[in-house]
């Protein structure tokens, strides 16, 4: 279903869209999962405006947690901020140089009882998407969530009675899904959030914060040693875990200013610089519907992109986002999903080797040097052995001489078990009943060497984790390109694991680190991504781009085609 709009609307519209329309079509033009979007009319195309939607931007993630938690925002020394909320008469509008938000716990006036089922957790986005679909694909409506680890949620506006969350976890159970679980909770009280103006105590839920010059510093305290500066508006406002959210309102132009050096820095070379740029863009704008749960669209650190603000901007970055305004990477006329890490280690991974979903053919094993280091084709790493001489290499790379990579992390069994308790604990909510890890392999892995399974053997029970969960459950590695060594002690005893890898983070798509030796050499910032995305096209923004479409849809659609 396809929802056309003639104009750029307030953000609470599409909101309301996406609850009914969850696998609409994103364009230009269209209004889908998670954005509203600007159309625009061939003349105005060409402008060097086009296209710069305000994006909903998470700065201060469930604020209230603490009942110590204070925000202290302030306007620039020539100016004052604005604040709007509601009243009993309505909209009320206040103006001062600054405001202290702090957070009052008070009692209800009847307990309330707080329930979702949760259905999984996950430590990437990417994979709670595909578990989301999978739950829909059962004909169960689902929600993502991060109240801590990504999850996927019954949607609670559907199962909205104990009655039918009861029916439903029943159902589920029946059917083999026993680490389903129902997360209940009795409040006797509320969070909410105050500030004190003119000797008046404000206690609201929503608060709207503007300033003339579109610049709000932010304090976490009196003594916060590195506060933000935010372009755009400030809005307080709930998220679904009984807390509340600082939104940042900010256009997307901005909004890079304030990615890009916190994401690349302002050193590398200018198309590195301009790379980072075209993929920023593209995933924020790919990724809008990450926070649908919690009525804003995209957050502020590693889990969306880091993003700063104005604190700190510079002249280089600055630069690369300008000379590439309104470009982005894109696939069949969809943007690609623009992802990107540190190091590579010596190759990328393909998408399936880190995160479960429909493949992206352009997210695939790349040799990360310019000269033939390696033959994938002829020597596939997902033997051990070759994998063990690729991990040898140390010459010849993008990356070569950067710190981690290549590294060797030890780890004892004591400390491996307490980690992967801890990490158990937190994906399922229930103490593990094991006490030692007794064994640790590596079971499979892919022909860009990552690891896809590992088993850990206790005296209870055999344990496989899989793809980028591993780098929750142990603590060495950084990523998931490493084969492991038993340590034994004196008496020839078991006593951990050696750790040997290359790389930091999950590998897929393009190495910010690669990238800088590819600038230096003379590559253009086009040539780059078309190295780390092949297959991949440069292409401004305009309306046969689209945003955001679910893989499966356009596999369908590709089959309608054919018949």
């Amino acid at each position: 279903m396809i929802i056309p709009t003639s104009s750029f609307t307030s953000p609470r519209v599409c909101q309301h869209s996406l609850t009914v329309y969850p696998f609409s079509f994103i364009s230009l033009s269209q209004v889908i999962v998670s954005i509203c979007v600007l159309a625009v009319t061939p003349a105005q195309a060409n402008t060097q405006q086009e296209f710069n939607p305000t994006l909903e931007v998470g700065v201060v993630q469930q604020f209230g947690k603490k009942p110590t938690d204070t925000l202290i925002l302030k306007a620039k020394p020539d100016d004052h901020l604005t604040l709007r909320f509601q009243s009993e008469e309505g909209e009320k509008v206040l103006q001062t140089l600054s405001v202290i938000l702090k957070i009052e716990t008070q009692p209800l006036a009847e307990p309330l009882v707080d329930e979702r089922i949760v259905l999984s957790s996950h430590r990437s986005y990417e994979t709670a998407e595909e578990e989301a679909q999978k739950w829909r694909e059962m004909g169960i409506e689902v929600e993502l969530a991060q109240p801590d680890l990504w999850q996927v949620w019954a949607k609670r506006s559907v199962y909205n009675t104990p009655l039918l969350r009861r029916w439903l976890i029943e159902s589920i159970k029946a059917q083999g899904h026993q680490k389903v679980r129902l997360q209940t909770q009795v409040l006797k009280q509320q969070r909410v959030p105050y500030w004190v103006l003119g000797g008046f105590r404000y206690n609201r839920h929503e608060l709207l914060l503007s300033a003339t010059q579109n610049v709000i510093e932010v304090h976490k305290s009196s003594k916060d040693p590195q506060p933000m500066s935010y372009g755009g508006s400030l809005e307080l406002q709930p998220d679904a875990y009984g807390t509340y959210t600082l939104v940042n309102h900010v256009p997307l132009e901005t909004y890079l200013r304030g990615v890009v050096p916190h994401e690349m820095g302002a050193w590398p070379p200018d198309a590195s610089i301009e790379a980072q740029a075209i993929l920023s863009r593209t995933y924020a704008l790919r990724n809008l519907r990450r926070f649908e749960a919690d009525n804003y669209q995209i957050c502020a650190n590693t889990d969306c992109q880091v993003y700063k603000g104005l604190t700190e901007v510079y002249p280089s970055t600055d630069r690369g986002v300008a000379v590439t305004e309104g470009l982005v990477l894109t696939y069949n006329n969809q943007l690609a999903d623009a992802v990107y890490f540190s190091l590579s280690g010596g190759v990328t991974a393909n998408f399936h080797d880190i995160w479960d979903g429909p493949e992206r053919s352009y997210l695939r094993p790349v040799v990360d040097a310019q000269g033939q280091v390696w033959d994938l084709s002829a020597n596939s790493l997902a033997d051990e052995q070759n994998f063990r001489r690729f991990m040898s290499l140390q010459k010849g790379f993008n990356e070569e001489g950067w710190v981690d990579f290549r590294w060797r992390e030890a780890t004892s069994l004591k400390a491996m078990t307490a980690h992967l308790k801890y990490y158990l604990e937190r994906k399922y909510s229930i103490k593990p009943d094991f006490q030692t890890i007794k064994q640790v392999k590596v079971t499979q892995r892919s022909p860009s060497g990552r690891v896809l399974q590992m088993e850990v053997q206790t005296e209870k029970e055999t344990i496989k984790i899989e793809k980028d969960e591993i780098q929750n459950a142990f603590w060495p590695p950084v990523s998931t390109l490493f084969y492991i060594d038993p340590i034994y002690d004196k008496d020839k005893k078991l006593d951990g694991y050696l750790f040997v890898g290359g790389g930091f983070g999950h590998g897929v798509g393009l190495s910010q680190t690669g990238s800088y030796k590819l600038s230096e050499l003379g590559w253009s910032s086009d040539r780059i991504l078309q190295f780390y995305f092949p297959g991949t096209e440069l292409k401004r923004l305009s309306e046969s781009v689209a945003f955001w479409q679910p893989l499966q849809m356009i596999e369908n659609e590709s089959r309608v085609i054919r018949d």
